[in-house]
């Protein structure tokens, strides 16, 4: 957690972090990742067969050396809208027996070649090398829009099943003996929204919820169920965990930020979410309360399965959503990911939307990959920001005017600080603290208390404008990594991102 006080004038700002202060653990699913049936994102994404930077089994090498190198926890599949008129049956078997569909989502045409068991190979591939037995974890989302409690109940038997049973055997006949494991499930996507297949009432969509827990916990008990919520701040949310906070493990919210060419309001947007993060943990804690939710029951948290800088209008998703992000947005990342720590007491899961070509920080070409501008604070963060969430303390000046959404302004008592910042320490006692210049014009030399040594690590995300971009041929956003003697002051250059890293 770190608080803030602001300052006026001529006063030298300070951030003063207190390594010995554990505040709440960091979940590594934080850094969760998402991959749609959508645009790019599988098809000439992750799987690419026929093109010479794929392997044996289609999969982009690039993609998954890049993925690797993130150090995913968790991959969401299949959606998102897409996952509304999902029939999972439709993408098992032999390739050449498997249905085109219309896909109402996104107005395609899925030809199914890519689906459970290619899901779960490319995972295996994501995790090979990694230590004792850890893997990349598989986290489906259920059809609840036109699809079944039989079929959703057939799907977990497919991936879990363990019996002489039919779907359990039908897996196995398709060359996959043993079970998956596959823990996590959403019990739908945004089946609030208008744009969704079967759009429901938060009432009839709680009532259903339920009977679909009862019946898949029955199946698997084992199993971590993730009900939909909406963004944290709104009514549905409310309703359907006081319906549902006894027989769910996690709560899913959704949010997207984006500011068209206003640079501040771009980066503060993600501000937004830290509001909706401690509206829905008070929204859940209230629900457990009136539910008499045991104590024994572990707390029921946010899993963020939706997030990212998106403009619609400068990426429509029916259009493949493939955005060119932007130095603004690359610090709106790591304003982002500044959000996640600060509040990891109430966070299970997040994941970035999406892995790649589809609103992401990694997009493929025939020859290569692009890692765009918001992948250096998502690599940073991956790598260094573990651990717990420390005590800090923030004095600096703010930025008052006018935010988006509009009533964020009204949320933030002293304004947004132009040093946004978190901070982290680590099982070998390393500390991180991230720090985001937001200010288009200004360096800041701040005093940092609490950093330790004559050789503090330092890594900066930033370019010569808000508005630099990556894209093939062009790196204009890069990282800079140096060191600090950790005299006097820092200098946080202006529109930047920041690692300060150091041993406790």
């Amino acid at each position: 957690m770190t608080t803030f006080t602001a300052i006026r004038g001529d006063e030298t700002p300070l951030i003063e972090v207190d390594a010995a202060k554990r505040l709440s653990k960091i979940d590594p699913m934080t850094y969760g990742g998402f991959t749609e049936h959508m645009g790019r994102c599988i098809y000439g994404g992750i799987y690419d067969p026929g093109n010479p930077l794929s392997d044996s089994n289609g999969f982009r090498k690039d993609v998954v050396d890049a993925l690797r190198e993130l150090d995913v926890p968790v991959i969401r599949y299949p959606g998102g809208n897409f996952c509304a008129t999902y029939h999972w049956q439709d993408g098992i078997g032999p390739r050449d027996k498997r249905p085109s569909r219309p896909e109402l989502a996104w107005l395609g045409t899925e030809t199914n070649q890519f689906g459970t068991d290619e899901f779960m190979a490319w995972l295996s591939v994501l995790s090979e090398g990694l230590p004792d037995g850890k893997r990349v974890e598989p986290y489906m989302c259920l059809n609840m829009g036109t699809g079944t409690l039989d079929e959703a109940l057939a799907w977990v038997e497919y991936c879990n099943g363990t019996r002489d049973t039919y779907y359990a055997n039908l897996r196995r006949a398709n060359g996959h003996p043993e079970p998956y494991r596959v823990k996590y499930w959403a019990l739908g996507n945004e089946v609030w929204g208008p744009w969704q297949i079967e759009q429901m009432t938060a009432e009839d969509y709680a009532k259903k919820a339920f009977q679909w827990t009862k019946a898949l916990r029955l199946l698997d008990p084992d199993i971590v169920l993730i009900l939909c919520g909406q963004d944290g701040t709104a009514s549905w949310d409310h309703t359907v965990l006081q319906a549902c906070v006894p027989v769910v493990d996690m709560h899913s919210i959704h949010v997207y930020t984006a500011a068209g060419t206003s640079h501040i309001k771009n980066v503060t947007a993600p501000l937004a979410a830290e509001r909706a993060i401690r509206i829905t943990a008070s929204l859940i804690e209230l629900a457990r309360i009136e539910r008499n939710v045991p104590v024994t029951k572990p707390p029921t948290k946010i899993c963020f399965d939706e997030w990212n800088v998106w403009d619609p209008e400068r990426a429509p998703g029916d259009k493949g959503a493939e955005e060119t992000y932007t130095l603004s947005d690359a610090l709106a990342v790591a304003v982002w990911l500044n959000v996640f720590v600060r509040q990891s007491r109430y966070i299970g899961m997040a994941n970035i939307a999406q892995t790649v070509n589809v609103i992401s920080p990694l997009m493929t070409t025939k020859d290569g990959i692009v890692k765009q501008s918001t992948w250096w604070p998502l690599l940073l963060f991956s790598k260094y920001m573990r651990g717990w969430t420390v005590a800090t303390h923030v004095r600096a000046g703010a930025y008052g005017g006018e935010t988006q959404p509009v009533w964020l302004q009204g949320t933030l008592e002293d304004g947004a600080p132009w040093l946004d910042v978190s901070a982290s320490v680590d099982e070998q006692g390393y500390v991180s603290l991230a720090v985001v210049n937001i200010s288009e014009t200004e360096d800041f030399d701040a005093e940092v208390k609490g950093a330790v040594g004559k050789d503090i690590s330092v890594y900066t995300v930033n370019a010569s404008q808000v508005t630099a971009t990556n894209t093939e041929g062009k790196q204009e956003v890069s990282l800079a990594e140096s060191t600090w003697d950790g005299e006097a002051t820092y200098k946080f250059p202006k529109h930047s991102f920041t690692i300060l890293r150091w041993k406790s």
